[in-house]
């Protein structure tokens, strides 16, 4: 297990924790596969959990993938043992959409809202999302929503909400979201040399109306102890 814990205490005071201003949502993406982004989001939601005593929301925008859902539970000794399943919107509005939309089994609709749980980990307060891909049928396709609705209300209740996005050379998702969160941090890897693709990340984010943050370097795989450094430019 590779721990992150300085690194992510520096992200933490780079980015400014929650305060007066009150709640935030952060986006952590990588332009590419393996770039490290996913393991970036969940310590530090662990983080501002355990140590900064905040409560936070990891929300996985991955969402068929379901991969934090799965690394949370298979690292229960780091994390904690998840909870039951509970809703994961507050008012019913969801950043997503089902089409053809589902039915219940006595043939009403099935609000999106409802194949999206989230599942408090450990003691702590903080959850992580899980959607229910039982709950999908054959010729169902899921869509990423640009709408602020839940963004907001989840803003009301939590101190911050981290976004998990996939990379960009997979899904545009991040850029969907990007006007809507605060910030968003780039997660490259220490050991690629070409830096055209975070480049042009950054370029999109911007283009769509995010903020870019800045980047986390990540050198797991530049050095035997797997450290990361955060890179504020």
């Amino acid at each position: 297990m590779v721990d992150l814990s300085g690194e992510i205490a520096d992200l933490w005071a780079s980015l400014g924790a929650p305060g007066g201003a009150g709640a935030r949502v952060i986006q952590l993406v990588a332009a590419r596969e393996g770039e490290g982004a996913s393991t970036v989001a969940r310590e530090l939601a662990h983080f501002a959990a355990r140590r900064a005593g905040r409560s936070v929301w990891l929300i996985d925008l991955d969402i068929l993938a379901g991969a934090q859902f799965l690394a949370l539970s298979q690292q229960s000794a780091r994390y904690g043992a998840l909870g039951e399943a509970a809703a994961a919107s507050p008012d019913g509005s969801i950043f997503y959409t089902i089409r053809p939309p589902g039915t219940n089994p006595d043939g009403t609709a099935m609000p999106d809202a409802r194949y999206l749980s989230a599942h408090r980990v450990g003691d702590a307060r903080w959850w992580v999302t899980r959607f229910r891909t039982d709950a999908l049928v054959a010729g169902q396709n899921l869509h990423i929503l640009p709408r602020e609705e839940y963004w907001s209300t989840l803003k009301r209740h939590a101190d911050l909400i981290i976004v998990d996005a996939p990379p960009m050379e997979r899904s545009s998702a991040a850029l969907t979201v990007a006007p809507y969160v605060d910030q968003t941090v780039l997660v490259v890897s220490a050991d690629q040399a070409d830096i055209s693709a975070p480049a042009r990340l950054r370029d999109r984010l911007v283009e769509a109306g995010g903020v870019v943050a800045g980047l986390f370097l990540n050198r797991m795989g530049a050095s035997p102890s797997g450290s990361t450094k955060p890179d504020r430019r």
